[in-house]
């Protein structure tokens, strides 16, 4: 099988050409994986259904796991959630732009196949210039699930997400190998207090110490 279409990419100074071929791609219900702010993601369009099925099946996902959403800025994500909970300007005042991902309660219009059904959604604004700038060419927020087979390592370079995921694909932009070695760190402020439910780039300490302070 054919492997995928493969760009070089500058993640410092990201060529404005190699993203907007990406964006092109995903904005055509194409799955791209592209190097984040932590490892290598799959990038699609959440509100496009073929696309988020097509992820699944890449990943060989189960469809009752939600999946994270990147945006660009603070009001592209308010277009995804109902309201933000206690606790999450002070997070966000202090961790975002970066690896930090929150789990919010979901406006109705997002997609259940992104929310699996829990009515609320993670999301995530990277400190990435390629991510923040192919949000905005692709003119929507994207999925930023791991570039990796569900259950596996992976997802830290560009060839390991080729070798994984390659021939399934219909892009990859390489910037070699990622700069962090850990994912987001995934805080739930969708209950009564903050609950970090996966720990990663930012210690959980750190989370729930700058929550409980309003940092």
């Amino acid at each position: 099988m054919a492997r995928c279409e493969r760009l070089a990419v500058d993640l410092l100074r990201p060529e404005r050409a190699v993203v907007a071929r990406a964006a092109r791609v995903i904005r055509a219900g194409g799955v791209a994986a592209v190097p984040t702010d932590t490892l290598y993601g799959l990038a699609a369009d959440p509100f496009n259904a073929a696309a988020v099925k097509k992820l699944f099946r890449i990943k060989r996902r189960p469809e009752n796991m939600p999946i994270l959403l990147l945006v660009d800025s603070l009001q592209r994500m308010e277009n995804l959630v109902a309201r933000t909970p206690e606790g999450f300007r002070s997070l966000a005042a202090r961790f975002w732009p970066g690896p930090l991902t929150m789990i919010l309660p979901a406006r109705p219009g997002v997609p259940c196949a992104v929310t699996a059904g829990s009515g609320t959604v993670a999301v995530r604004l990277p400190r990435s210039a390629l991510i923040r700038s192919l949000v905005r060419l692709a003119r929507r927020p994207l999925t930023g699930t791991s570039a990796n087979l569900s259950g596996r390592a992976g997802g830290r370079s560009a060839d390991e997400a080729d070798r994984q995921l390659g021939a399934l694909l219909d892009l990859l932009l390489d910037a070699g190998s990622a700069k962090r070695a850990l994912p987001s760190t995934i805080v739930d402020l969708s209950g009564r207090a903050p609950l970090v439910v996966r720990s990663g780039a930012i210690p959980a300490a750190a989370i729930l110490q700058a929550a409980a302070r309003g940092e």
